[in-house]
Order: structure tokens, then sequence, then C-alpha cells
């Protein structure tokens, strides 16, 4: 875990290990998005400003869910908004597709093309997005005895999460109990009280600088060290870039003929994957909405069967359509620039 990569020297700035590698990650997508443009006969700055139009309105909507599906009327607001790492993949997805609809139909550009070159560079970017998630100690798995399971450090997201119980997870006792001496709070003179054993999970967690060192040995090789478990990022990213790397191989075989193809199969490809991963992951609440297919499922869970019967559909509508008659009889050639 290591979510500051480094400092900027004499203006006290850290780069974010988080926004690093999403700007990776999308440099990575654009490359091939750019390949995949000019092979269709495109112009690559067609496909360029889609994409960086529509990452704007992803992560705008992926703010969005993340806020209402973890909003807490007793903590304030502007934490949630203002969270360097509080986002919702699929919120995200859906703001870019509706903003996509939208822009290609003003553009009049291809569009079942254009998601389909889209779907794969999506999955390029978020293979390194899982990576920043990782670093970061956000989309954290459950305890887990398997040979990759990971420990992050004391006071992480998966720490917290493990030390205290979770109603919106129906967990009702903490997986790791720890003593009433490592929570608290702080006075106005910056001095620790202790919470009594009846309230400790009402309270805070001591800081890691005031640990004792008995206390300190005991959260990083002693008992009260982070239980084991699943890095679902690390799966996460390993399944982004092998759904890129197989439907980037499709797509040259089928993708001018029948265009859609990809983007249903990425669709199913991704929603039947993101519902077992998120089975394996301890940190999104379970819900009830009277909309969800899966009752008690992740929000992430129901959004995976929609995007699941969304490329079903997809995949029955292009079926019955008559396969492109040729590809662009230049593939290799840019489109000239309208």
């Amino acid at each position: 875990m290591r979510p500051e990569l480094f400092d900027i020297p004499f203006l006290d700035v850290s780069v974010k290990s988080y926004g690093t590698m999403m700007v990776l990650g999308f440099l990575a997508a654009t490359l091939l998005m750019r390949r995949m443009s000019r092979h269709a006969g495109q112009h690559p700055e067609w496909i360029i400003n889609a994409a960086l139009y529509s990452l704007f309105a992803g992560i705008v909507g992926a703010k969005v869910f993340y806020v209402a599906h973890h909003y807490d009327p007793s903590q304030p607001l502007g934490r949630l908004i203002f969270s360097g790492s509080g986002f919702e993949f699929l919120g995200g997805v859906v703001a870019a597709i509706v903003f996509l609809l939208i822009y290609f139909r003003v553009k009049k550009l291809p569009g079942r093309l254009y998601f389909d070159i889209l779907a794969v560079g999506l999955m390029v970017g978020l293979g390194f997005g899982r990576i920043g998630c990782f670093m970061n100690g956000c989309c954290y798995g459950k305890p887990a005895d398997v040979p990759l399971a990971v420990q992050f450090p004391y006071a992480s997201l998966p720490y917290y999460s493990q030390i205290y119980p979770d109603e919106q997870r129906s967990r009702h006792e903490p997986r790791l109990d720890l003593p009433s001496a490592y929570f608290g709070w702080l006075d106005q003179e910056g001095n620790w009280i202790e919470a009594s054993p009846e309230n400790k999970h009402y309270a805070g967690l001591k800081p890691k600088a005031m640990l004792t060192p008995e206390q300190k040995t005991a959260v990083t090789e002693g008992p009260y060290r982070a239980l084991p478990v699943h890095p679902t990022q690390i799966y996460a990213s390993l399944n982004a870039f092998i759904l890129a790397g197989a439907f980037y191989g499709l797509w040259r075989i089928i993708g001018l003929k029948r265009p859609g193809m990809v983007l249903g199969l990425v669709m199913i490809a991704y929603g039947v994957t993101r519902f077992g991963l998120e089975a394996m992951r301890d940190d999104n609440p379970f819900e009830y909405a009277w909309w969800m297919l899966y009752q008690g499922g992740t929000i992430s869970q129901n959004l995976s069967i929609y995007l699941i019967l969304t490329g079903a559909i997809l995949l029955g509508v292009i079926s019955k359509m008559k396969p492109c008659a040729s590809a662009d009889p230049h593939p290799g050639k840019v489109a000239k620039k309208r």
C-alpha cells in the first residue's frame, strides 16, 4: 500500500498513486484506441475527443454514485465529495455511456464502431486503475487464507473495516477485536482520551504516532495485525487486461463487419466477472432497493446483472442486422478529417 508515490521538492505537494495510475491507464488506452481507429479508417482525433469527454463525464458519474451509496447523515457530506478515492466504477460507466450516446448522435459518428473501440480501451484503463486501487488501499477484499492474500497496514481502509462492526454488510461484530486502549478521542489540547470497552466502537482509532512501542508491535507483528485479505484489486486488474487482450483480438476479426458485437460481449463478460469479484470484496454495502434484481447484493452486483442483460439484448439486435457489406477498403489509412 502506497497512496502517495513521492513528494515534489519545494512545493509541498505529493503525487498520488491512484491518480498516477489513472493517467497511465488513460494514456495506454489512448494509444490502443488510436491504433484501432486507424485500422477502422477513422481519424484518431475523433475517438480521443470522445474518450476525453467521456472520462470527465465518468468521473462525475462515479463520484455521484459513490456519494449516493455511502452517504451518512451523521458525517459531513464534503468528506465524501472531496475524498480522492471515493468513486464507483460502474456509476462512471453509466454516466459515460449516456454522454457518448448524445455525443455520437450530435457529431453524426458511427456509434457502434466507436463504442466497440472505447469498450476495449476502457478495459485497458481499468487494468491500470485497479492497480491504483491496490496502492491506495480501497476496493479491498474479504479475509482469506489463500497464497495470494495480502495484509494492509494499521489505520488503512481494510483495517478500519476489520476492527468495527459493519451493519451495512450485516456484520454485527468486528472481525478483529482490538482492546479499548486503541480507541478514543483527542481533546482540544491534543491529549488522547481512551474509550471505555462499552463504547469503543463509537470512538476513533488511535493515531499510529501515539501508539506505545508495545502497541505498535502488536499491530505490525502481533495479534492485532490486519487479517490477510483477497487482493481483489489485483484480481480485477488481471481480469481487465485479459478481457482487453481477448476482445482486441476478436475486434480485429469481426469488428468492422459486425460493429457493436464486441461492445455487447464486453458488457456480458465484464458483468459476469465483476459480479464474481464483488462477492470477494468487503467494502460495498448490501442494498435492498426496489429496482434490484438481487436483493441483498451490492450495488455493483446489481448493475452487473443489468449490464449482462443489456449486452445480451444488444447482441440479439445486432445478430438480426446484416453484416457490413465491406470493411474500409484501406483500413491502414486514416480517413480524411471532416
